[in-house]
């Protein structure tokens, strides 16, 4: 199973990827997506393969969501509890 694949990042949200099947394009990711995705900035096109070792994403389950949906949505990586806490945290002036 390979598929030649074309990966896009959100200008919207931070480390947030759509990785498509180029032959098919985008006409099979839905409208509501792209709307919350922005307008897809194009990061790289490689062949894929459930082999191929991507950096959050477990290829087999790209290959499988690219051939059944056409698309595969790498959402950003969930934040740490204790970091969202030390932001919410009020901070006081020493001065």
């Amino acid at each position: 199973m390979k598929v030649l694949t074309e990966v896009f990042r959100s200008p919207r949200r931070d480390e947030m990827y759509l990785y498509i099947d180029k032959q098919k394009g985008m006409k099979e990711v839905p409208e509501e997506l792209l709307e919350y995705f922005g307008q897809p900035q194009a990061v790289m096109t490689l062949l894929l393969t459930p082999a191929k070792k991507l950096a959050r994403a477990e290829a087999k389950d790209v290959c499988l969501a690219l051939m059944s949906k056409g698309y595969y949505l790498q959402m950003p990586p969930a934040r740490e509890e204790y970091l969202l806490d030390l932001y919410r945290a009020p901070t006081e002036s020493r001065y």
